[in-house]
């Protein structure tokens, strides 16, 4: 828990530009910083705006730029912010854009940051970019470690997601994914789960399921497999098969169905299976 605020206040009192604080309890300031440490002296965050509006245990930032630091260092910025001087939580709203050391981007209206649980949310709609993993989610409400190393999008989720490169035709194949939600991805663990009427969508095929799993490569990020459970239906042209489970290895390419698999073939016209031989 943080325990320590060291507040160092800025280079002038809006006094000296021939302004006042407009009331005892208020005090205005410009070059605002405000630190904070942990237990063990280690800076934990530290958090600057263009002025600060100091009113009773709340601090109003403007143009706020903040680093936290830990087992990643996370950037946030957003127009404005308020301090809670006794929990040292911080509510950010307008322009909200929180950047991992990683390159992970998260992009909303409103966030709330709980420093003590390192947690932040929000429910207003928000935009996660993983260049890493060539993702991008757009959704609904959310929850997320300020690393971004583990985030929950509660609902209206759509992903889009980059999979291996084709080089022969040099172009990148992309699956987009919707769901109801909530949307759970862990970076550490390198597996992201979509829930409630999941669709994803590659080109010609469609893949519906109640659960999507997918998981990736911890050193490069690719996708190596996808698991869907539960009402597992796959759509190829007028081709379908169900299932109550689907397991597709991405490097083999091969894919297991269980659950009374069922497959519903066509066998005329352009797209009919067909077999050699009569």
């Amino acid at each position: 828990m943080i325990k320590k605020m060291v507040l160092i206040l800025g280079i002038f009192f809006m006094c000296v530009n021939g302004l006042h604080a407009q009331e005892e309890t208020e005090q205005k300031f410009e070059g605002f910083n405000l630190q904070g440490y942990t237990n063990e002296g280690v800076k934990a965050w530290n958090v600057n705006g263009d002025t600060a509006d100091i009113i009773g245990n709340e601090i109003k930032i403007n143009n706020v730029d903040a680093d936290t630091y830990g087992e990643q260092v996370m950037n946030l910025k957003a127009g404005t912010g308020t301090v809670d001087q006794v929990s040292g939580n911080m509510f950010l709203e307008t322009d909200v854009v929180i950047t991992s050391e990683t390159g992970t981007q998260l992009i909303t209206d409103s966030l709330d940051w709980n420093r003590d649980k390192d947690l932040v949310t929000t429910k207003d709609n928000v935009t996660i970019t993983d260049n890493a993993k060539g993702m991008v989610i757009t959704g609904t409400g959310m929850k997320a470690q300020p690393g971004l190393n583990t985030a929950q999008i509660n609902e209206n989720v759509t992903a889009m997601i980059d999979t291996e490169m084709n080089e022969a035709e040099a172009e990148k194949k992309i699956v987009t994914i919707t769901c109801d939600g909530p949307m759970i991805i862990n970076r550490m663990e390198g597996k992201a789960t979509f829930s409630d009427n999941v669709v994803a969508v590659q080109n010609d095929q469609t893949l519906k399921a109640d659960r999507l799993e997918i998981y990736f490569n911890l050193e490069d990020s690719a996708i190596r497999e996808l698991i869907g459970l539960g009402n597992v239906v796959v759509i190829r042209g007028e081709n379908e098969t169900y299932a109550q489970k689907l397991v597709y290895n991405v490097i083999t390419e091969k894919m297991v169905l269980s659950g009374r698999p069922k497959l519903i073939l066509l066998t005329e016209g352009e797209n009919a299976i067909t077999a050699p031989g009569n």
